[in-house]
């Protein structure tokens, strides 16, 4: 079963919620809404360092659940996301944060940074060009391998159908 629809930029550029959430907007953090705020910021901290974290879009009420890592990986325990995905060094009591995923069956990249000390920020959106290309060769791949599947079991349906017609016709003849 394919993970990507047939044409994902299409998808991406004219449907509704996406066109909402590719425009910035203010995200906030989602997580522990039960716990005092201090604690809420240390588990966001700690959850970003891990490579994971809950935002919500503030406009759509769309909540997302993030992982920062390259779209290969899923999120190995021991692994540590790069600066490139988690980076706290970039602007004082911000952290800016990259998490590629398939969302809808379009591949996207969410993007954004959120305030360490109010847990809310500016987030949005890209088409991932790269990464749809790949999905897309690996949906055609899938594809073409349960067409040919398909035709390995007609030809055999077909041979067998075959042989108990020569069958049946040779018991007649004898």
């Amino acid at each position: 079963m394919p993970r990507v629809v047939p044409d994902q930029r299409s998808k991406f550029e004219n449907e509704e919620f996406f066109r909402k959430l590719s425009r910035e907007c203010e995200i906030k953090y989602t997580g522990f809404r039960d716990r005092p705020h201090d604690e809420r910021q240390a588990r966001f901290q700690n959850a970003c360092r891990d490579g994971r974290s809950e935002v919500a879009f503030v406009a759509t009420g769309t909540n997302l659940s993030l992982q920062f890592f390259p779209a290969n990986l899923h999120g190995d325990q021991r692994q540590v996301p790069t600066r490139e995905y988690v980076d706290f060094e970039r602007e004082t009591g911000k952290v800016h944060l990259k998490a590629p995923m398939i969302l809808n069956g379009v591949c996207v990249i969410w993007r954004g940074w959120i305030d360490l000390q109010r847990m809310d920020g500016m987030g949005l959106l890209e088409y991932d060009e790269e990464r749809a290309q790949h999905e897309d060769a690996l949906a055609q791949a899938a594809f073409e391998e349960a067409r040919r599947r398909t035709r390995d079991f007609e030809d055999r349906d077909r041979s067998h159908r075959e042989d108990l017609e020569d069958s049946v016709v040779s018991k007649i003849w004898d």
